[in-house]
Formats: structure tokens, C-alpha cells, sequence
């Protein structure tokens, strides 16, 4: 692109209409905005919650969501929004409005907004295109991809300080819920023998494999697998960074595949949802007091004999 011809798209002017649907109602609502003319349509999590996908092939959606109708400076957006001022989907109504972008060099500002990141003494995570500010370091090269997770959110940052300070030389690990496979990586780089990275859905798990290999991890290491296709076994050590929810439902599975005295941390957990997880929890693994970051939790503790 020439100086002229990106000094004329930075300049150029955008429009956009921001709501909030449930989950059920997004692809109707998409239809309407790419209807109207949308050039493109987002979505993005609206209440600050992880995602678990229950099903595998299923889509991976928050149970409410933020959808984002991008439009150019031209379009006349007076109908559009007066359709979705009194459409029963929209959840919030009252406070639509068009607001005005200025475009940018999108390409430039999405990477600008990747850093590496620092986890305890010894642990980044690096975007491919900067080199690790420490080399030294334990340094996990992962470039931002289908939201899967890079370490940004507090309930993957608090499964990452955890792995940081652990002993986890030659140990057996399970990554339940692996996504990007970021604490699978993490867990393979500072020393664990045998990683079993898990998802509900085929997207993690290639997801899983492509960036271990990308962080030169031997195959045989790291090996990700659907819930139903993960083997019998006994590790020492099992994070869960999901929701409170499934966490519940899988308290006496987890307790299987861990063994005595081995540890679980569990992660994506809301403050008011501690308790009733230290319940569902408590006679398995004697548990550590829980560790809090931007209102999310972190349980962690050795399984019972």
C-alpha cells in the first residue's frame, strides 16, 4: 500500500451500532446487520465471562454478547436504528446509538496491542513478531487466534503464575479445557513430561497441537484429545480453566484423574461462586485458600488420599 493510499484509508470515516443480544438470538441478528449493509460484523463477550463449548462442533458463544454492525460514513443508518430501537432481541434498547470511527491502520494497532507479558519470575508470553525481552526466560511464542485464550484474561493469568512457581519436573499434567493450549505450552516449557491437553472443541485442539509445535514441543509431549478419547490415566497435576458451572459437574472425574496427593487448580471461577465450588470440592482435594485477581478465582489444592 502506498503512503497516498493508506493516508486515505486512515482518514476515511466509519460507522458503527453496538448491542447486546443472547447468545441464541446472534445469527438472527447478524442476518439483519449484513442486510443493512454491514461491511462486517463482531462479536465480542459482553459480561467479561470465559467461554466453555458443552458440545463439540458446536459454536463457542457468551450467554450474552456485545454484536458490532460496522458500516461506512455513507450509509444511512436512520431505518436501521429504529429497527433495532424496538426489536424485542436487542437487550439494550434504550441506549443504542451510531457512533462515528476514524479508521486506523487495523493491521498496525492489532499488534501494537500484543506485548509480552511477564507471569512470575521466569514465564512470558511472547507474539511472534517482538523478540522475548529476556531470552533467558521461559518464552512461549503464541499469536493472538480464534480467542482462545493468550494469557491476557486474570483466569488464565492466575492458572499461569501457578505453573510458574510449581515443581514440575517429569511430572504427568492434564490441561482441561486447553484452548490456544496456552497452559498446556506453559506446562511443557517449564519442565512436565507428559502433557493430555482436552476441549469439547476440534478448533482447540488443532489450535493445541499447531502452537506446540510452533514452540518446538515434541509431539509425543503434548497430546490433545475430545473429553471422550482422553485415556485412562492418573496425573499429577490437573488445571480446569472453564466455568463454575461444568466445574461442578466434572468435581468426581477431575478426582479420578489425579492422583493422591497430586494437585488441581481450577480457574474462570466468579467471587459468589467460590463457596459452592469449595463444597463441591472439599471432601476430594484438601484446598488452599482461594486467590483472587479482577474478581476471579483461583482454587488450588492436593487430592485426598
Amino acid at each position: 500500500m502506498s503512503p497516498e493510499t493508506q493516508s486515505a484509508c486512515i482518514n476515511r470515516m466509519w460507522q458503527q451500532i453496538q448491542m447486546n443480544v443472547r447468545a441464541e438470538h446472534c445469527p438472527a441478528l447478524e442476518r439483519l446487520l449484513l442486510e443493512a449493509g454491514a461491511n462486517s460484523v463482531t462479536l465480542m463477550d459482553a459480561e467479561d465471562k470465559p467461554v466453555f463449548q458443552r458440545e463439540p462442533g458446536a459454536t463457542t458463544l457468551w450467554e450474552t454478547s456485545t454484536l458490532i454492525g460496522l458500516f461506512t460514513k455513507e450509509q444511512n443508518l436512520k431505518a436501521l436504528l429504529s429497527t433495532l430501537t424496538f426489536h424485542p432481541l436487542v437487550l439494550n434498547r434504550d441506549t443504542l446509538q451510531i457512533e462515528e470511527l476514524e479508521e486506523q491502520v487495523w493491521e498496525r494497532t492489532w499488534m501494537e496491542g500484543f506485548a509480552p507479558r511477564q507471569y512470575g519470575e521466569r514465564l512470558w508470553i511472547c507474539p511472534s513478531w517482538q523478540s522475548p525481552p529476556d531470552p533467558d526466560a521461559v518464552n512461549i511464542l503464541l499469536d493472538p487466534g480464534l480467542a482462545f485464550g493468550t494469557g491476557s484474561h486474570a483466569t488464565t493469568a492466575l492458572c499461569l503464575r501457578w505453573l510458574e512457581q510449581a515443581d514440575l519436573q517429569n511430572k504427568e499434567v492434564i490441561d482441561y479445557g486447553c484452548g490456544s493450549g496456552i497452559l498446556a505450552i506453559a506446562a511443557a516449557l517449564l519442565g512436565a513430561d507428559k502433557i493430555h491437553a482436552v476441549d469439547n472443541d476440534p478448533q482447540a485442539i488443532a489450535a493445541t497441537v499447531d502452537n506446540s509445535l510452533r514452540n518446538d514441543i515434541p509431539q509425543q509431549r503434548v497430546k490433545a484429545y475430545l473429553p471422550e478419547a482422553l485415556p485412562e490415566l492418573q496425573a499429577d497435576f490437573l488445571l480446569a480453566n472453564i466455568l463454575a458451572e461444568p466445574l461442578h459437574e466434572l468435581a468426581d472425574q477431575f478426582a479420578s484423574l489425579v492422583k493422591p496427593g497430586g494437585e488441581i487448580v481450577l480457574s474462570g471461577i466468579l467471587g459468589e461462586q467460590t463457596e459452592p465450588l469449595i463444597e463441591s470440592y472439599g471432601h476430594l482435594f484438601s484446598l488452599d485458600r482461594p486467590v483472587i485477581e479482577d474478581g476471579w478465582v483461583r482454587l488450588s489444592g492436593s487430592r485426598r488420599a
